[in-house]
């Protein structure tokens, strides 16, 4: 079986081939860094994770390339509404460069608790407004642009396949169109390229370009740093649902009307997270939002008691195409699901004699191979996580593996999931033996002796010698001594 992607430009499943034979590139909206990433953002990262580890693990060469918008985005996609950049800095009293920066690291302090891979290239617009002047430039030679009100703008008139991944019909659209606000455009769906001082007379940053000084458009970024380090063609392009009505179609219209060839040839968009009424939480129901201040961000739900990686957990028992319901006593789930496949994976490295697996164990077991390849199936159907953590979970029940086997085989699936297992499973490991350690009395003069047995016991137990188990057991009560069998490992007292 080879990968095979939804590409929404189609809307359908198709099989990945790459531009270049082995070599990926793509292409990931980033943040636009007004305020934090909420949790239902940070689900757009996660799902690009996983693309890029799937991307790994089945061999490929990859670049990845995000952006980072820190020139003002409205807030509206169709160029309505107030820069939220300079809202931002207005209600902090500090520049725009200043909380720019703040909630870039903010951003990736949380793609880092989250086990996200850091992108190969980081880009950010305001350093790059060169290359979206040379791009602009390309595409009013080709005759889609117009001077209006002193902006310039893309003509969508003139790209005649303008709306095709949204499957809209222009004339349509035409037809049924609301009244724009801004009445300098020919088509309420024409968009700006450049904005000069005559729509912000105080916009924070601005430019010199042949169009007058201001500042690009917020669509045209991605298409010109995406080229400069990708190239005009690219393999793939993600982000979220919500894209791909404006911003990705506007993408599309100027990329290509600037180089008069496909751009993209797999689109992939991640569904909503959306919140779902807990009794008595204080958030609403519906999508999360920052324009409504419904939303929670990853700090919120750490200071509520989760590991940031119940959160990623959580979502990856979700397709990335189906919409998530957040809820409190999901979360409670996705943490207590983790905790017990931890749980069981520490004593797995108990039986391991509480070594993690060596880095050169043979994985060529016939019958270890069935759950690697459920595992590669699983993300080769279109990144299905699910059934990938599903082929995990049946695997470690499996008690007639070795247990360096098991443990070998969970970390190659590790490498795309991202959650820890080995190194958390073995910090609860050694937690557990300093508890058996504590409770059995150290100063016990045959403290030594009796623990010996006990380990001796263990050992027959797992071998299924439980003759010689129950001799020990037998000949310790003999001796005043009780053995308890406890999660966490046996422990003894004096009777």
């Amino acid at each position: 079986m080879s990968l095979r992607l939804y590409n929404t430009m189609g809307r359908k499943m198709e099989e990945f081939i790459p531009i270049h034979q082995g070599k990926v590139g793509f292409y990931g909206c980033g943040p636009t860094v007004y305020n934090y990433a909420h949790i239902g953002n940070l689900r757009a990262y996660i799902f690009l994770d996983i693309l890029d580890k799937t991307l790994s693990y089945l061999g490929y060469d990859i670049t990845h390339v995000m952006n980072v918008t820190d020139i003002g985005h409205l807030s509206g996609d169709s160029d309505d509404g107030e820069d939220k950049m300079v809202k931002t800095a207005k209600e902090r009293g500090q520049s725009v460069l200043e909380i720019a920066q703040f909630y870039t690291d903010a951003f990736f302090n949380d793609i880092d608790r989250l086990n996200i891979r850091r992108p190969d290239v980081i880009c950010k617009a305001t350093e790059h407004v060169q290359d979206m002047i040379d791009l602009i430039k390309r595409i009013e030679a080709n005759g889609h642009t117009y001077m209006s009100g002193g902006n310039l703008y893309f003509d969508v008139s003139t790209f005649p396949d303008y709306g095709k991944l949204a499957c809209l019909n222009l004339d349509d659209l035409k037809a049924g169109a609301r009244i724009d606000i801004d009445q300098n455009k020919k088509n309420p769906f024409d968009f700006v390229l450049w904005f000069t001082k005559s729509k912000f007379e105080n916009q924070a940053l601005n430019w010199d370009s042949p169009w007058g000084r201001g500042y690009p458009g917020w669509h045209i970024e991605c298409s010109a740093m995406s080229m400069k380090y990708l190239g005009e063609q690219i393999d793939i392009h993600t982000g979220g649902i919500d894209h791909i009505p404006i911003h990705h179609t506007n993408e599309i219209a100027q990329s290509e009307g600037a180089t008069g060839k496909k751009w993209v040839n797999y689109w992939l968009h991640n569904e909503f997270l959306v919140i779902a009424k807990d009794k008595d939480s204080k958030e609403q129901e519906g999508k999360m939002s920052k324009s409504s201040g419904n939303f929670l961000t990853l700090q919120s739900l750490i200071d509520k008691g989760y590991d940031p990686l119940d959160y990623r957990f959580f979502l990856l028992g979700a397709h990335y195409r189906s919409q998530v319901a957040f809820s409190w006593v999901a979360m409670d789930g996705a943490k207590n699901a983790r905790k017990a496949l931890l749980q069981r994976l520490a004593k797995i490295i108990d039986q391991n004699q509480g070594k993690l697996p060596d880095s050169h164990v043979a994985l060529d077991n016939p019958e270890l191979l069935p759950y690697l390849e459920k595992f590669k199936a699983a993300l080769e159907n279109d990144l299905a996580t699910p059934q990938a953590l599903s082929a995990l979970q049946t695997l470690i029940k499996n008690n007639s593996l070795q247990p360096q086997e098991i443990l070998g085989a969970v970390a190659k699936m590790d490498l795309v999931l991202s959650l820890n297992l080995l190194n958390d499973a073995l910090e609860i490991y050694k937690t557990q033996q300093q508890q058996v350690t504590s409770v059995n009395n150290d100063e016990d003069p045959e403290a030594q002796e009796i623990q010996a047995l006990i380990e001796e016991r263990t050992t027959c137990k797992k071998a299924k010698n439980f003759e010689r188990a129950d001799e020990i057991r037998n000949q310790l009560k003999e001796r005043g001594i009780v053995i308890e069998d406890t999660p966490n490992g046996p422990i003894w007292k004096r009777i």
